[in-house]
């Protein structure tokens, strides 16, 4: 180490010109995210125009090549039977195929018009999502960046034992913080914000609907468009509930425990989960009951994500001075001295269990399954 004294100021002046200048990318990017989406809902409304269109002059050309072969076949028995038909008649023949010709070309020519333009709006929108996609990765390394330059580092010392740890940890916390951003951003965008682009673009259907087909096909559009909001709803509930399950304020620990073991179930077809609460259970101070309920989420999370298990068996044992949580699976199993000081989930429900001054149990190997268990003392405080 050099003898030199670090000028605090001067590296508190750079890092606030760096977080500054990340601050205008993240800004920046948005920008041009939020410009990208405007032009994607543009094209995709013109999209189902033009496949509208497309539709109408496909029905249009199968019509006029039966109406041009109709009429081929009258102008052939005009031109075998030329002496019985009137100069009148023979004059109509002719124009009418010679007509309907030219409007099978003009009818051809928008139909080839129509399917280039239809190929070059999808190839436009599959770069224009492509775009997206690579903002949104940008932005997200943008915050991560930006995380790291303005956490406080010092806060998380005393629960590791060397600064090198301390670093690392950090870092794992602000990319977990990151990714549970980036999966509910993936997830508004991908459920509700698409579901409620398509009910802009469904609405201005529906009105076209109205205006050339009558009220009747319109309310069938409206019904299809009030079951695509019902979903919208459901799915921005389920975002909710992952995010604080309200329940868990209003009924208490056991009954939220229960209704997001049967959530899970429902998402995980072929898993069956077993639940069981046994002693007299009482109600825990809000932050003990998230923390408890935390520590069960994270375990059925890796059995489910990470354990490929077909049975979870939760175990919740209330007793005057400890209720003991104990989550079971007969999954994949792990192997615990390469995975435990590695693994970002055990080490923050080891936090977790720290705070509530409990005790933590990982039983687990290959093939085998995992057992979680954990011991929480209960007091007045």
């Amino acid at each position: 180490m050099s003898g030199k004294k670090v000028d605090i100021n001067s590296l508190n002046h750079i890092f606030s010109q760096m977080v500054q200048t990340m601050n205008r990318s993240k800004n920046d990017i948005f920008i041009i995210s939020e410009q990208n989406r405007q032009s994607l809902l543009q094209m995709q409304k013109e999209l189902e125009i033009v496949h509208s269109k497309l539709a109408a002059v496909l029905i249009e050309g199968d019509l006029l090549v039966e109406e041009t072969r109709i009429s081929r076949k009258t102008l052939g028995d005009v031109s075998k039977h030329f002496n019985t038909f009137t100069e009148e008649q023979v004059r109509e023949a002719y124009e009418q195929a010679n007509d309907l010709q030219i409007k099978l070309s003009i009818n051809r020519t928008e139909d080839r018009q129509l399917h280039e333009r239809r190929d070059d709006l999808e190839r436009r929108l599959n770069e224009l999502n492509d775009s997206i996609l690579h903002a949104d990765q940008l932005a997200g390394q943008a915050n991560v960046v930006t995380n790291y330059l303005t956490s406080d580092l010092k806060n998380v010392g005393p629960a590791l034992e060397t600064a090198k740890l301390k670093q690392d940890f950090s870092l794992k916390i602000i990319e977990a913080q990151e990714e549970e951003r980036k999966r509910l951003s993936r997830e508004i965008h991908d459920g509700p914000a698409q579901m409620m682009a398509n009910v802009l673009v469904r609405s201005d259907l529906i009105e076209r609907t109205y205006r050339e087909n009558g009220i009747d096909e319109a309310l069938v559009e409206i019904t299809s468009l009030k079951l695509m909001v019902r979903i919208a709803l459901t799915e921005v509930r389920r975002i909710i509930y992952d995010l604080r399950p309200m329940a868990l304020d209003d009924l208490g620990l056991v009954p939220t425990i229960r209704k997001y073991l049967m959530n899970i179930e429902e998402y995980n077809t072929g898993c069956q989960i077993n639940f069981r609460s046994h002693g007299e259970q009482r109600r825990l101070i809000s932050n003990f009951e998230i923390a408890v309920f935390r520590l069960v989420q994270e375990s059925v999370t890796n059995a489910t994500k990470h354990g490929k298990c077909q049975n979870i068996w939760v175990d919740v044992e209330w007793t005057p001075r400890m209720v003991t949580v104990t989550v079971k699976d007969n999954g994949t199993g792990f192997d615990q001295r390469l995975v435990r000081e590695s693994s970002f989930g055990l080490i923050g429900m080891q936090e977790r269990i720290d705070l509530l001054k409990g005790e933590m149990i990982v039983k687990s190997s290959l093939g085998n399954g995992t057992i979680m268990k954990f011991k929480i003392p209960l007091n007045e405080e």
